[in-house]
């Protein structure tokens, strides 16, 4: 997942086809003279429908694609014949992605599944034929409805990383070194902030064959749930994992503070985030003797798991996954 390559949010015009008219036919035969009725009806206009994939990643295949639009259906014609329906429109999507109204902002719909499929915008119905219209006083109705005309709007894309694991954390924590000590994933790595501008996700490999997935959250700077650094663009990763890993880096001035402003920020951003399952790892402990640990602990916040690690060393690090397995059991349950 190259982050040139990492497009999770996109804007695009969504019209979906017009019904087909019904028809005003009359029954013609060599025999029959005065046949009656036999108009058949419109076919429906194609739906945009969004269909879930679990093999994409990014909505980068819908980056330059602005306008999606179905067919009309074809109207009906004599012998009862109904019209053939429009062709839908099918976007296929990643696991994750959240349809929104552009215009009001309005959540219509999220897709979680893989194969699963809901209909964006609807295709007109198409218009009833001359036969639904006789009765025993107009046995020759000379008319029919007409299809509905179809829907265009424009929609908003957003996808939510779907991951076991999120890292929460300031640029710099180690949060990137951490996933690439436990995961395949290889994020860019470097000693300035917002090294990573996209997230990043792994797979954690566990005992006995289990895994989890993990990811790697841009960081995080106060005053983030008013847009500030990278801001809400990537705080939406963050509703979708089950548990929150909190990374702060040994030599902080304030490994208490800096716990606070990241749960702050959550809670502006989006409070039933503190819903969620939390553990706090201090990265970088390689920089501490026990001495050191020990003074630190003092400041630490007791209403959740805390842990010393290290992704250089790999200090603690399998007993940062058994926590994590354990926590995501809990959560699961």
């Amino acid at each position: 997942m190259a982050q040139s390559n990492f497009i999770d949010h996109v804007r695009i015009c969504s019209r979906s086809g017009a019904g087909g008219a019904g028809s005003v036919h009359f029954r013609r035969e060599k025999y029959v003279d005065k046949g009656g009725p036999d108009g058949g009806d419109g076919g429906r206009g194609g739906h945009v429908i969004l269909r879930g994939n679990a093999q994409l990643w990014t909505l980068i295949h819908l980056r330059y694609r602005k306008h999606v639009i179905a067919q009309n259906g074809v109207a009906g014609s004599g012998q009862n014949s109904t019209g053939a329906q429009g062709k839908d429109e099918i976007l296929e999507v990643p696991l994750g992605t959240v349809a929104k109204d552009a215009e009001t902002g309005e959540v219509l719909f999220e897709i979680t599944q893989d194969g699963e499929e809901k209909i964006l915008t609807p295709g007109g119905r198409g218009g009833l034929g001359n036969d639904h219209f006789k009765t025993p006083s107009n046995q020759a109705p000379r008319y029919a409805q007409p299809g509905e005309p179809g829907r265009e709007e424009w929609i908003i894309l957003e996808l939510k990383i779907l991951a076991d694991v999120g890292l929460v954390g300031f640029p710099n924590a180690g949060k990137s070194t951490l996933l690439s000590s436990v995961s395949a994933a290889k994020p860019e790595i470097a000693d300035y902030a917002f090294t990573t501008l996209v997230p990043n996700l792994g797979v954690v490999s566990y005992r006995d064959y289990r895994s989890f997935v993990m990811a790697d959250i841009p960081g995080i700077i106060e005053g983030a749930a008013e847009g500030r650094g990278l801001g809400l663009r990537f705080l939406r990763h963050i509703e979708r994992n089950s548990i929150l890993l909190f990374l702060i880096p040994a030599d902080a001035k304030d490994l208490r503070k800096e716990y606070d402003i990241l749960l702050e920020e959550l809670r502006k951003y989006n409070p039933e985030l503190l819903d969620k399952q939390r553990i706090l790892a201090v990265s970088k402990s390689d920089l501490l003797d026990e001495e050191l640990m020990q003074e630190l602990s003092k400041e630490l916040p007791t209403e959740l798991p805390t842990l010393f690690i290290s992704a250089v060393t790999g200090y603690n690090l399998d007993k940062l996954k058994d926590l994590i397995w354990k926590t995501l059991h809990e959560s699961n349950e």
